[in-house]
């Protein structure tokens, strides 16, 4: 696997579009869930019942 300084252009388009969209949607979900966990925490630390 070459680095991604060292790829053609046009060579980034060859993955196929479902999984283009399925990294985004993981990476996505994964950025959602990461901010949901940290403002739970702050939420317990801030003001525990």
């Amino acid at each position: 696997m070459t680095p991604a300084s060292q790829q053609k252009p046009g060579s980034l388009g060859k993955r196929p579009l479902i999984q283009r969209l399925l990294w985004f949607a993981a990476l996505w979900l994964g950025g959602v869930a990461s901010v949901t966990l940290v403002s739970y925490v702050l939420r317990l630390w801030i003001a525990p019942k």
